[in-house]
């Protein structure tokens, strides 16, 4: 890769972070983790989907497949109790 090709390139990510959302928070005034306000439902799979990935790799196993209607799950309404 020639010297010019590299400066483009830094110049083009250097650009992009321009539009990146930056906020400045006092410690401790951290917002929580709850994304629930900000993000649909369908986005937070779309976030959670890579490390379900990366986790299932490390133990050296596949994904288990398995039919929907046998999938271990727990649906709680908003507010109920876990």
């Amino acid at each position: 890769m020639s010297a010019q090709s590299k400066e483009v390139g830094r110049r083009a990510r250097a650009l992009a972070r321009r539009s990146w959302p930056v906020r400045k928070l006092r410690l401790g005034d951290e917002p929580g983790d709850d994304l629930s306000a900000t993000t649909t439902a369908e986005e937070r799979l779309a976030m959670m989907w890579p490390l379900a990935v990366e986790a299932w790799s490390l133990t050296g196993r596949s994904i288990p497949e398995y039919p929907r209607e046998d999938t271990p799950v727990r649906r709680l309404p908003p507010g109920a109790p876990k």
